[in-house]
């Protein structure tokens, strides 16, 4: 069975975790270290994929200034999205090679981890036809967008938790102009404890991807891979 490390890099800038997702894709395509997969909520934040455009992004730029939202272009497929506090971002660092070779079935795999993960909280979620990510309703729950380079994964899902959804008010979500958002909270109307949800979304990981899931402290990962995150950033 394969292994994964599991690593809870908490609250982060979005850059900040951008860049750490370069330094390990890096270091897991030179097979210095194993699948990892981080969790993390960024502070307010707009991403905009390869396929998206400007014009899905509503907000002023005094707007975005007033919330302290930063806005990047990314390299990840996928449209607009919001990242922010209460939402659980898993970012998988894998070698497909582990698994199979085909991106379709990964971006399902990812689905499949949010719909199991949701049914343990009594939520019944599905997929829609034409379109990537989990939905309840309808309305979707859990936004998926995803880089493979050398068949070494990064990004990943942003699944609403504890959310505050009014900020995908100000963009048209993935550009999908006729479908609203939801999260976990509003959907059994009271605040979850995300930690909770966390330990749920890692048991169906390792279900779905049939890995044994090792979790550990960024500190602790670092000293045992002995990863120079400058001159990982330098390279990348």
């Amino acid at each position: 069975m394969n292994k994964t490390l599991l690593i809870d890099i908490g609250i982060t800038e979005y850059a900040a975790a951008w860049d750490l997702q370069k330094a390990l894709h890096h270091e897991r395509v030179s097979l210095s270290i194993p699948d990892t997969v981080l969790f993390t909520e960024h502070f307010n934040t707009y991403t905009i994929g390869k396929s998206g455009g400007d014009d899905h992004l509503l907000a002023t730029k005094e707007e975005l200034h007033e919330g302290n939202v930063s806005v990047f272009k990314i390299d990840r497929g996928g449209d607009i999205t919001y990242h922010g506090p209460g939402q659980i971002v898993c970012y998988p660092i894998i070698d497909l090679n582990n698994y199979y070779l085909d991106i379709h079935r990964y971006m399902r795999d990812l689905e499949e981890v949010v719909i199991r993960t949701l049914d343990q909280f009594g939520i019944k979620a599905h997929r829609e036809p034409e379109y990537t990510g989990v939905w309840v309703d309808g309305e979707k729950i859990c936004a998926i967008g995803v880089k493979v380079s050398r068949w070494v994964t990064m990004h990943g899902f942003a699944f609403n938790v504890n959310t505050d959804l009014s900020y995908f008010g100000r963009i048209i979500p993935c550009g999908i102009f006729h479908k609203g958002v939801t999260s976990l909270s509003q959907l059994l109307e009271r605040t979850i404890d995300i930690s909770e949800v966390k330990k749920v979304v890692a048991e169906k990981f390792a279900e779905v991807f049939q890995t044994e899931i090792e979790s550990a402290s960024f500190e602790q990962f670092i000293q045992k891979f002995h990863i120079n995150m400058e001159k990982e950033h330098a390279s990348s």
